[in-house]
């Protein structure tokens, strides 16, 4: 089952100049914040309401170079799934603009 995150169109652009993405809770938290697919609305209405210029990334967990944990850090036997590293750019599958 492939992942998902949501990142600024700004930041994804960022990232393809760069080589690699690299989300500001890596350095914060220690890991990316991914979601499964029937977690991708409640994600973006959660975290991103009112936000523009938003990209969704594909990703197929077989090529990640990072370790990825599915994770309950809400407490609430919801598991989400981490990247513990950089995303490597040949693991997103589709980029699509968040409607």
């Amino acid at each position: 089952m492939n992942v998902y995150h949501i990142t600024p169109m700004k930041t994804w652009r960022e990232a393809l100049e760069s080589g690699e993405y690299r989300a500001d809770t890596l350095e914060t938290e220690g890991f990316i914040h991914l979601c499964a697919p029937d977690q991708v609305n409640a994600v973006q209405e959660n975290w991103f309401r009112g936000q523009t210029d938003l990209v969704l990334l594909e990703i197929d967990p077989a090529l990640l170079s990072a370790e990825l944990h599915y994770e309950d850090t809400h407490g609430n036997g919801e598991l989400f799934p981490h990247l513990y590293g950089p995303l490597n750019l040949d693991a997103v599958i589709r980029v699509t603009v968040c409607a």
